[in-house]
């Protein structure tokens, strides 16, 4: 029965983005972006409980990159497409689907993260479900950044980051090898100061989160090439 127990997490990764979907098409967009982040934790659990009951499977990693694909590349895209979609008419109206580059460069993205082996200990271009929360969580930002709610700057957005998922840029992780400050520093200054931003801003800080997670990245390459 052990062997079971990953893949059927995966499902529920995938139930839920499938519910993450319906909700954006109905127009229940904060549901829609829970249910991703219910995803999220399903996507940890199952490689969690592969590597803790020794049941790793070439099916298995298959059907977690099938999986988030449909949970971090589909979901977050139908979401901008129901918060966009109305807003142009006439050819404008063809604008909106931009937004399903994001699925599209999700797939590749995970096609090559299956076999890429120096993606054990750090990500080589930004990780689908940080593309996914920092997009599928940007309409929590308009009370604070009304500018937020502009359908260019959210195609742009949505073209930018998701080219980032390709790209060969070295972002940390946040796997643990030790908790010693030396060595685990950026990680440390993340987690401290996403907590600060869950305070201040609440379900809006994730996009932000996001952001700051690139940020340090970049930073942290500039400085370990120094």
């Amino acid at each position: 029965m052990k062997k079971h127990i990953p893949n059927t997490l995966t499902c529920c990764n995938l139930i839920s983005g499938c519910i993450s979907i319906v909700m954006a098409f109905e127009g229940h967009l904060e549901v829609a972006s829970w249910m991703m982040v219910v995803a999220a934790g399903f996507d940890f659990l199952d490689g969690f409980s592969a590597r803790l009951l020794h049941s790793k499977s070439y099916i298995g990693k298959d059907l977690d990159s099938l999986a988030d694909v449909v949970s971090f590349g589909v979901a977050p895209a139908m979401i901008l497409f129901v918060w966009m979609g109305k807003d142009y008419s006439g050819i404008l109206a063809l604008l909106p689907f931009l937004v399903f580059i994001i699925p599209a460069l999700s797939a590749i993205r995970l096609a090559k993260f299956n076999h890429d082996d120096r993606q054990l200990t750090e990500f080589r271009g930004l990780p689908t479900p940080a593309n996914a929360l920092f997009l599928g969580f940007l309409h929590f930002l308009k009370p604070q950044f009304p500018f937020i709610d502009n359908g260019y700057l959210i195609i742009a957005l949505a073209i930018v980051f998701s080219v980032f998922l390709v790209t060969d840029v070295k972002m940390f992780s946040l796997k643990f090898s030790n908790f010693k400050w030396t060595d685990n520093k950026i990680r440390f200054i993340f987690l401290l100061l996403s907590a600060v931003l869950l305070i201040i801003f609440k379900f809006g800080a994730l996009p932000l989160i996001i952001l700051l997670f690139i940020c340090l990245s970049l930073i942290n390459n500039l400085t370990n090439k120094k």
